[in-house]
């Protein structure tokens, strides 16, 4: 424990934290919303259900501007954990070595890892109001959206209330890639027509968070016995069903969106 404080101490002088992420610690509570978030994800669940059955005799709204703003404030709070988490993460590599930014129990301490964290794990719930939107505005609802929005916010909530080592790489790549999608969202909202290779990327990206974060969690069961490593086989096989199934999921939608069309394309050209 000693030696823990010692480093997270020693991060937080490489990595100074502003004011504002220096505020009272609220993870007690949130620890004990882990229980809650199961309850959260069923609402969520049954409010698609209703809200698919409400829409299908009317017309969908245009709600273009509150899906601007929505998606811009989105996109906002992203890159800035994006730059606060990288930032910090990128210090720890540098510093420390792959292994403690893998074993990242060791700095949950620090401020700017606290603060964001917590942020982190409550954005799963605001995030809810993705599925809104597309519901509202009579959009099709794929399985991977609501499937995944669902158990990111148990397994958030879940990796939050059992400090799970591998967290540090969850976050820090999850707000990477929200920065850019929920930026992508804001200009296509704005009919601005990003590029359709904007698109790829966004999922590309994705697809590589997924490999990734499965590469992490079996480094982090290799590692287990390393001071901030510890983890358990049943953390060690949730989270390897999870990204395995995400990165199959991910990789599937790819093709469908992706390959699939322009192979039938040149099907039909010849």
């Amino acid at each position: 424990m000693v030696k823990a404080v010692n480093i997270s101490h020693e991060a937080e002088q490489l990595f100074q934290p502003y004011n504002f992420e220096m505020f009272q610690d609220i993870r007690p509570f949130l620890e004990e919303y882990w229980a809650t978030s199961f309850p959260i994800a069923l609402i969520y669940l049954l409010l698609i259900f209703v809200g698919q059955n409400y829409m299908k005799a009317r017309k969908g709204f245009n709600l273009q501007g509150p899906l601007i703003l929505w998606s811009f404030c989105l996109a906002i709070f992203s890159i800035l954990g994006a730059v606060r988490t990288w930032s910090y993460m990128g210090t720890v590599l540098l510093k420390r070595g792959l292994k403690h930014t893998v074993c990242f129990s060791l700095f949950i301490e620090n401020s700017t890892v606290k603060f964001w964290s917590c942020l982190f794990v409550l954005s799963k719930i605001i995030e809810l109001g993705d599925t809104a939107f597309i519901i509202l505005r009579k959009r099709p609802l794929i399985f991977v959206h609501w499937f995944h929005h669902s158990t990111v916010l148990v397994y958030t909530s879940f990796g939050y209330k059992n400090k799970l080592s591998a967290g540090g790489w969850f976050m820090t790549m999850n707000f990477g890639v929200h920065a850019i999608m929920y930026t992508y969202y804001t200009l296509k909202a704005a009919n601005m027509k990003p590029p359709r290779m904007f698109a790829m990327l966004i999922t590309s990206l994705q697809i590589l968070q997924m490999f990734i974060g499965a590469i992490v969690g079996i480094l982090t069961y290799i590692w287990r016995q390393e001071p901030g490593c510890y983890t358990t086989t049943e953390h060690f096989f949730w989270s390897l069903i999870l990204y395995m199934t995400y990165f199959i999921l991910f990789a599937h939608f790819f093709r469908q969106s992706y390959i699939r069309p322009k192979v039938e394309a040149k099907t039909k050209s010849q």
